[in-house]
């Protein structure tokens, strides 16, 4: 008498769950992505590399909103290695979008084919053309933050100490509302002292370097690392943190992201719970 109700039971059952995960699946925030929008204006004088390699994308949450805060995000992988395009930038950058910011995900010229100061000056052309062209886009243009994950960490924090490179764009770093390096490399980056034939085990720190700017006056900075970092990662943002502080700055942020490696810190932003990541738009929300 049971066998008959079985199957019908089953398949009602089965309906019920695939139904409930269309249900979660559909309060995702749809994402609309714009890819490949170059940032340098095209002239005589930019290289093929230039061209290809200097671009970025835009995602934005569907639906009607009031301009949204931006958040202009850099890629991590050692300066030489890493795009915008990538699985793991992708899920990252998106899952940003669904928590209601406009993202630029940025490419930007690779070591060694384009050495120090290349990637820098990439970097602040990028956040130009984002204070430009935020608004067109759904974006606040005064409601702009820059972070990024390793070498996109190194990269937003030069931007953040290192005037000169958002001065040829006629910015200050005080013109943007926060900087969120995410286990970035505070010490002359290993890319750069590769360039210039200097051992990965020779550390120093000159004006490639985070540290070698550290003053009482930056912009509001938050600075995460990972429990697990790579060997002497974590180390090198605590002495950062221990520097910028002894320079009397009062207007930063340090937290250990409990439970990640180096790769994770950045890569796992894409789970619906990371608390890296909660970490970062707590940090954003309080500066807005």
């Amino acid at each position: 008498m049971i066998r008959p109700y079985r199957l019908p039971f089953a398949a009602a059952l089965l309906g019920l769950l695939l139904a409930g995960a269309s249900c979660l699946v559909a309060e995702e925030p749809t994402v609309t992505a714009r890819l490949n929008l170059p940032y340098k204006e095209s002239s005589a004088t930019l290289t093929d590399y230039e061209t290809t390699r200097c671009k970025l994308d835009l995602y934005t949450p569907a639906g009607p909103r009031a301009p949204l805060p931006v958040i202009v995000w850099f890629h991590g992988g050692g300066i030489t290695a890493g795009d915008k395009g990538s699985k793991d930038t992708t899920a990252v950058v998106t899952r940003m979008a669904q928590d209601g910011f406009l993202v630029a995900s940025v490419n930007y010229r690779l070591s060694p084919k384009a050495t120090y100061p290349a990637y820098l000056e990439d970097a602040a052309a990028a956040v130009a053309w984002v204070l430009k062209n935020a608004a067109d886009h759904g974006g606040d243009p005064k409601k702009v933050f820059v972070a990024g994950h390793s070498a996109g960490g190194y990269l937003t924090t030069m931007l953040a100490l290192d005037e000169r490179y958002l001065g040829k764009h006629n910015l200050k770093p005080g013109d943007l509302c926060g900087y969120i390096p995410v286990a970035g490399q505070m010490i002359t980056h290993a890319a750069v002292r590769a360039e210039r034939g200097i051992a990965k085990t020779t550390m120093i720190v000159d004006e490639a370097a985070p540290l070698y700017h550290v003053r009482s006056d930056i912009p509001p900075m938050l600075i995460l690392y990972a429990e697990k970092d790579m060997l002497l990662r974590a180390e090198e943002n605590r002495f950062f943190a221990e520097a910028l502080t002894a320079a009397g700055c009062k207007n930063f942020q340090i937290r250990q992201v409990d439970g990640h490696d180096h790769g994770g810190v950045g890569n796992r932003m894409a789970d619906a719970n990371d608390s890296g990541r909660a970490m970062m738009v707590k940090f954003i929300k309080e500066h807005l």
